[in-house]
This record gives structure tokens, C-alpha cells and sequence, in this order.
């Protein structure tokens, strides 16, 4: 029997994509790990575990941690600062987590545009 691909829960995944989707010219990047990113500064992402992490300006992400009982989001064993962990009943509630990914959004249009390529060595 073959070993399931690796990547995020279906059911995750498709909860992910509905909150995306009201975010107009953001698209779902990445096949195992799908995240979105503005100006290479990836804003929010969902893990193989199903957990969707979402950064936040420093306000936001206190209040998000503190309303929501919810900690800072890990990948691969580090922590991610600037990251929020959503708990599982908040990734289902589209409607609650909306204002949220907004504030994502609009915390990533503030961010200085990285360079997607690297230069080529002489």
C-alpha cells in the first residue's frame, strides 16, 4: 500500500481557501504547504498538521493571542514570531476569521518587498 502524500488535511485546506478567496489578487501558493505571500513576504500559511498560521502586526497578533486563547504558530520546530497558531474552531468560523485575514493582508502590504530571485553570481 502506497504512503499518502504529504500536505495539509483536505478539510483544512479547503477552510483555508474559503478565507483566501474574499482577499482580491491574493492567490494560494505552494502544494504541500499552501501559504500566500505579497511582495515575497509570505503572510499566512497552513501545515501538513492542518494548523494555519497567520501573521499579524504586533497589536493585532497581542489581542489575537489574548481573545483567543491561542499561542504563536510553529513550523518544523521553531517558533515563528510574527505568527498566531488559529485554533481549529476559528479556522471553521469563516465569518470570525475574516477580519483577521484582512488584517494579515493589510499588515503585509506594509512590509518592504523581498527580492523573489537571487542575484547571479559573477
Amino acid at each position: 500500500m502506497a504512503k499518502p502524500a504529504p500536505g495539509a488535511p483536505a478539510d483544512k485546506v479547503r477552510l483555508y481557501e474559503a478565507l483566501i478567496a474574499g482577499l482580491p489578487g491574493v492567490e494560494r501558493k505552494g502544494a504541500k504547504f499552501p501559504y500566500t505571500s505579497l511582495n515575497g513576504n509570505m503572510f499566512s500559511i497552513l501545515s501538513t498538521t492542518g494548523v494555519m498560521g497567520l501573521r499579524l502586526a504586533k497589536a493585532d497578533r497581542e489581542a489575537f493571542l489574548r481573545d483567543h486563547a491561542a499561542k504563536l504558530y510553529e513550523s518544523h520546530g521553531a517558533v515563528m514570531p510574527e505568527y498566531v497558531a488559529v485554533p481549529d474552531a476559528l479556522l471553521a468560523d469563516t465569518a470570525a476569521m475574516t477580519p483577521y485575514v484582512a488584517k494579515s493582508f493589510a499588515y503585509a502590504q506594509t512590509l518592504r518587498p523581498k527580492p523573489t530571485t537571487r542575484p547571479k553570481k559573477a
